[in-house]
């Protein structure tokens, strides 16, 4: 029973990881001044691929998950008015 414990205490100490929704994942990179395209080649993927992310249709593997929502976070720290509404936005 210890190791179970153990095991769900570990998934409960994983950061949370649920992006924004699709209209601030857009405005975010909008405001950074960012094509689908661009933002597309530097994460090594189709345009059509990041546009499924962008848009909800699809989730990111983890890897790239990672980074993009890292990405996000720094677009947030950037343009927080762009942020507003999410979980990304930081408190005043």
């Amino acid at each position: 029973m210890n190791d179970l414990n153990e095991a769900v205490d570990a998934l409960l100490s994983r950061p949370v990881d649920v992006l924004p929704s699709p209209e601030v994942r857009a405005r975010l990179r909008k405001a950074s001044g960012l094509t689908q395209e661009e933002v597309a080649q530097a994460f090594g993927v189709h345009r059509m691929a990041f546009l499924r992310w962008e848009n909800g249709q699809s989730m990111p593997r983890r890897r790239h998950r990672d980074a993009y929502l890292r990405l996000l976070r720094g677009w947030a720290d950037k343009h927080p008015e762009a942020a507003l509404g999410s979980d990304l936005a930081k408190a005043g």
